[in-house]
């Protein structure tokens, strides 16, 4: 298993990676210090699949809707708890310290309510997986009721994740968080003379600011950019025209349409709700309870995505070396907020594991949440050192991937992220690999 721990080795005290420039990768050289070599993975999905004990592919539609359930009565304890936020600091005197107080006491209800709002948002997407269910048409209606609830159109999104599952990692299909190349980034070409890390630092700055700036886009924007232009979507593939609304979009099938036409109707409907709530309790009402938590599940959904396919050890495939095995293990799981107790995580308890257990997820996503644990102990005795997990806390990883995976190179097979300057971890070597096939069924059923 890749912990990850080998980062530190390659660290400077300012915490910028020591890399070795991209120029150093060269095939017939030796691989600099502090360089690991990526070999490709051999196992191939069947390998992965017969792994896995049996019971772990059970679902059960009754143990499904305990945890939706359990999530709602969250909602509605932090909810009411909140209701007793702003009654209780007007009892107080009113002065800085209880100004301070009752905003604090906002915030942590907005916090909490976000996270199991991605709670919700994961049964959801575990029902447009099948894998809420045995029963396509429960799934299907539970999956829409859910994410119309978080303005999500379910079917859109079911369908082009479907295709980001079956293509996952590859570097011109997948549909979600490509790479960019370095001639897309306009950077200076590899090995010409203006190939410098004053160059490339004065093209792409990674100073705090900016990286600050990248990241406060991306959680506040990423999720309604992505739906409606589909920003970091698949290359080539941006505007209206890839919107996740329209049914005559270029993301989907003529039989898709009326699909389409049914989530955009469940998202008017909880549009209508919120307009009703507006005018009984308020806009500021609406605000408070529904609108922020709705941003913080939205700064999950994205935070959580992002870092299963970004990191600087995780690589990308071109045509002749992909296949759905080595896409599908190129994924890295996290944990969210375990505060040092072993076993147990914010993520895993309150949000099912989405980033916990999302390498299991993209070998086979019909596999519900209560059986990932175990299934994913399985899988990685196959996988060995192919299996990417962290254990560094999930906001640092954010910032460090956000600041390190910048581009890669135009010419590789295999693709790893440069760093600002050009710098690298991993590299593959041609010349040491034999060619693999492999095939797998990945992504979302109709």
């Amino acid at each position: 298993m890749t912990e990850l721990k080998s980062r530190k080795a390659i660290l400077k005290a300012s915490e910028r990676p020591v890399l070795a420039r991209a120029d150093s990768a060269a095939s017939d050289a030796p691989l600099p210090e502090g360089v690991r070599a990526f070999s490709l993975p051999k196992f191939t999905t069947q390998d992965l699949l017969q792994a896995i004990p049996k019971h772990c592919f059970e679902r059960s539609a009754w143990k499904s809707f305990t945890y939706v359930f359990r999530d709602y009565a969250l909602v509605a304890a932090l909810g009411f708890a909140a209701s007793r936020i702003d009654p209780y600091f007007a009892g107080l005197e009113k002065n800085a310290l209880t100004t301070v107080g009752r905003w604090a006491a906002w915030n942590v209800y907005w916090f909490w309510q976000g996270v199991v709002g991605m709670g919700i948002w994961t049964l959801a997407h575990e029902a447009g997986h099948q894998a809420f269910s045995t029963s396509r048409q429960l799934n299907h209606a539970v999956g829409l009721v859910l994410h119309s609830f978080l303005l999500v159109p379910y079917h859109p999104w079911r369908i082009t994740h479907g295709l980001h599952h079956k293509y996952t990692g590859h570097f011109t299909k997948d549909m979600v968080y490509v790479p960019r190349t370095r001639s897309e980034k306009g950077l200076p070409a590899r090995h010409s003379e203006h190939d410098n890390e004053s160059a490339l630092r004065e093209a792409i700055s990674d100073a705090p600011i900016v990286v600050l700036g990248f990241l406060l886009f991306q959680q506040l924007l990423g999720w309604p950019f992505y739906l409606f232009l589909n920003i970091a979507g698949k290359r080539g593939e941006y505007g209206l025209e890839y919107s996740h609304f329209s049914p005559n979009s270029k993301l989907f099938q003529k039989k898709d349409w009326w699909n389409v036409v049914v989530s955009d109707i469940g998202l008017i409907a909880t549009i209508a709700g919120l307009i009703i709530a507006g005018q009984v309790s308020g806009s500021a009402a609406v605000i408070k309870y529904y609108l922020v938590p709705y941003l913080w599940v939205n700064f999950w959904l994205i935070a959580i995505t992002y870092l299963q396919h970004t990191d600087i050890d995780l690589p990308h495939y071109r045509e002749n070396t992909w296949n759905f095995a080595r896409g599908a293990t190129a994924t890295m799981d996290r944990t969210i907020m375990s505060f040092g107790v072993e076993g147990w995580s914010v993520g895993s308890v309150f949000i099912h594991s989405l980033a916990e257990k999302h390498v299991l997820h993209h070998v086979i996503s019909t596999i519900p949440h209560y059986h990932a644990d175990e299934a994913t102990e399985a899988i990685k005795a196959v996988m060995g050192e192919h299996y990417y997990s962290t254990k560094e806390n999930f906001f640092v990883s954010l910032w460090k991937s956000a600041r390190d995976c910048r581009f890669v190179e135009d010419d590789e097979e295999v693709l790893f992220y440069r760093t600002v300057t050009g710098k690298y971890t991993r590299a593959w070597k041609k010349e040491d690999e034999d060619g693999a096939s492999d095939s797998g069924v990945g992504g979302l059923s109709d």
